[in-house]
């Protein structure tokens, strides 16, 4: 029997968990479908997601084809949860990319199918809702291709669009975009003698590499085009490959606690079988644990196993530090980000009778479900910070401490997330016993810029064998801690810091006594001096903030232009271009990632209720207003103060 990883992706209401339901229902797993609205379906199983309406985490459900498993994940479509959809990218086979037939390509959309492409996800599309009124087919298609890619191969007309006759009629495949990748086929094509064995054979080709789309038009509600995109599923997507009897190899895409509070990971293995009470490590530090119970996903539910083999998704016991991104076993090449991070923040506020230590444990516990909330604790102002993708996120965290933990919390005006980088370059250096340096470590630093998205490096300049090892990964580890805040409180992103002198007392002892740490230089000694040496060369670097800032698309009607720029202008939001489309106008520019949620309120009585928003993180833009720099509370032991600093870890002032 085959497997097959498969992924469900839209913007959010495109209809991705409806269309969920409507496949489960077609290949026996329920029989009766669920409703989004009556919160009934299989995948929103938190009473918060059955609430709203909407995917909140990511759900497993599977489900057989004739000889293939399939293991579907229904994925978050709001971008306020896009965490979670890039913590399932790495465990895919193939996707559905849905997109819905009224609204047509969205911001998300393009997002998600940017990203697909970028890892060569293969990926079908599900054109939905072809049941509704204004729904399309010739103006979807054409927004598909210009929006999302030109290799979309549509697989047939729907006919009666609008109306609950709404069908999906398969058709020929056109060779034209295959013949693209494929000169053998475009050469048969041109002389008339393309067989039709050989255009699918190219079809599922192409298909499973990530060249082309082939598109689906249909109704999750009546069903109509899901026979079809079934059939797709199985013909034109890879199964999982792995081999069962190699090293074990997996990841893990989602944490979650067990009814007893205990740690249950899903995991995709890609290689070898785990087996219940194996040991295996897993995690940056190469931790080991003992996997106390197994259950695999089969016919819409989990069921106790085993073992798990290559290729199957799992629900893993015992392991109880794992992490969400975590390796079990062999470590795997990672892909690093795929989506932007977050670019807003708020402090949360303990309500009327909140518990500030229960508050902080309920918080660690989400931030282990949800790593990018990035839970932060300012302990001289005694305060919470959460990162945020925007608004919906930050009710979504209220509600569930409310419900979950019993926490009553508010929370201060969302706020942006800002980075630092250096403007220059900056040296600096301590030695042992010198400069009234109170650490038997000798530790020089230099920090340079480095262009844009390279993150920060970490390189020697020194010989790797002039000290222990460990000596300098304790400094690596510490700068990498220490850059989290910058000269104005900000993660300092984008550069390159080089370790230029080195140092240590080797382990000393006298006769008949034992080792005398007075004498001897120790890891603690190198963790304690990094961060002063490093700030001191971050000071003369010097540093720039900068804001995040969101690409906008803005379409509206053109006698609404007048009332929409001066908005515009104030919310510091920047048009680079301004086309008119008969009685449209169609606005794209910059703004600040602050600005956008006050504008999406604004928008509706600017515009008659007609404006179509989109917009989504682009990058990062020095903060415009002079000395007005923004600063951000440190909640370290400040570096930059080098007698409070050494106060707090060694103390005593230097």
């Amino acid at each position: 029997m085959h497997l097959l990883n498969l992924g469900i992706l839209a913007h959010v209401d495109a209809g991705k968990t409806s269309l969920t339901e409507r496949l489960l229902h077609s290949v026996g797993v329920i029989d009766e479908i669920g409703s989004v609205d009556a919160g009934s379906t299989q995948t929103d199983t938190l009473a918060l997601e059955r609430r709203r309406g909407i995917t909140i985490k990511s759900a497993v459900v599977s489900f057989a084809v004739d000889d293939i498993t399939v293991n579907l994940i229904d994925t978050p479509g709001h971008p306020d949860f896009i965490a979670e959809v890039e913590r399932v990218l790495g465990v895919l086979d193939g996707a559905v990319l849905v997109v819905s037939a009224v609204e047509g390509v969205q911001a998300q959309t393009r997002v998600l199918m940017r990203t697909l492409q970028r890892l060569r996800i293969p990926t079908l599309i599900f054109v939905n809702k072809i049941d509704r009124r204004g729904a399309r087919y010739d103006a979807v298609l054409d927004a598909l291709a210009e929006r999302l890619t030109p290799a979309i191969v549509p697989m047939g007309r729907a006919v009666e669009l609008g109306a609950r006759e709404a069908a999906f009629v398969p058709g020929p495949v056109a060779p034209d975009v295959l013949a693209d990748h494929d000169d053998e086929l475009l050469a048969a094509y041109v002389d008339g003698t393309l067989a039709d064995e050989r255009l699918r054979s190219a079809l599922v080709a192409q298909t499973r590499q990530g060249l082309v789309h082939p598109v689906y038009f249909g109704s999750a509600v009546t069903g109509a085009g899901v026979p079809e995109l079934i059939d797709g599923i199985k013909q034109l997507l890879p199964a999982a490959d792995g081999d069962p009897e190699g090293t074990v190899s997996g990841s893990v895409f989602k944490v979650e606690r067990g009814p007893a509070g205990e740690k249950v990971a899903y995991a995709r293995l890609f290689s070898g079988t785990l087996r219940t009470r194996d040991r295996v490590p897993f995690g940056p530090g190469r931790e080991e644990g003992r996997v106390t119970a197994v259950s695999v996903f089969d016919h819409g539910t989990d069921v106790r196993a085993d073992a798990v083999p290559a290729g199957r998704i799992a629900r893993l016991w015992g392991l109880g530090n794992i992490r969400i991104g975590d390796t079990i076993g062999e470590p795997r090449k990672r892909h690093g980000h795929f989506f932007s991070p977050p670019t807003l923040e708020t402090v949360v506020v303990p309500g009327p009778g909140t518990d500030r230590r229960a508050l902080h444990l309920a918080l660690t516990q989400l931030a282990e479900q949800d790593p990018l909330i990035d839970l932060r604790h300012d302990e001289v102002r005694q305060e919470l910070s959460v990162s945020l993708y925007g608004e919906v996120q930050k009710e979504v965290i209220e509600a569930t401490l409310a419900e979950e933990f019993g926490l009553a919390v508010g929370f201060r005006e969302t706020t942006p997330l800002c980075v630092e980088r250096p403007t220059g370059t900056g040296a600096a250096a301590e030695f042992i016993k010198k400069e009234a340096n109170p650490f038997l470590a000798t530790i020089g630093l230099r920090v340079d810029p480095a262009p844009p998205g390279t993150g920060v490096t970490f390189g020697l300049e020194v010989e790797l064998g002039a000290m222990p090892y460990a000596f300098f990964r304790a400094v690596e580890d510490t700068v990498r801690e220490t850059l989290a805040q910058g000269l104005h409180g900000w993660q300092v992103a984008d550069c390159a810091v080089t370790m230029t002198h080195s140092g240590y007392w080797p382990r000393q002892s006298h006769a008949h006594q034992g080792f005398d740490k007075s004498m001897s230089s120790t890891g603690a000694d190198f963790r304690g001096l990094t961060p002063l040496v490093l700030a001191e060369a971050l000071r003369r670097a010097g540093t720039r903030v900068y804001e995040p800032m969101h690409r906008f698309r803005l379409e509206a009607p053109a006698d609404t232009l007048g009332a929409l720029l001066p908005v515009l202008s104030a919310a510091r939001a920047v048009p680079e271009t301004t086309e008119t489309r008969g009685a449209l106008c169609v606005l794209e520019g910059v703004v600040p990632a602050a600005r956008v949620h006050g504008l999406e309120q604004r928008l509706p009585g600017l515009t008659r209720g007609e404006a179509e928003w989109e917009s989504a993180f682009e990058d990062y833009a020095p903060v415009a207003g002079g000395d007005d720099v923004p600063e951000r509370p440190r909640t370290d032991h400040n570096p930059l103060n080098r007698k409070e600093y050494l106060l707090n870890v060694t103390g005593r002032r230097g």
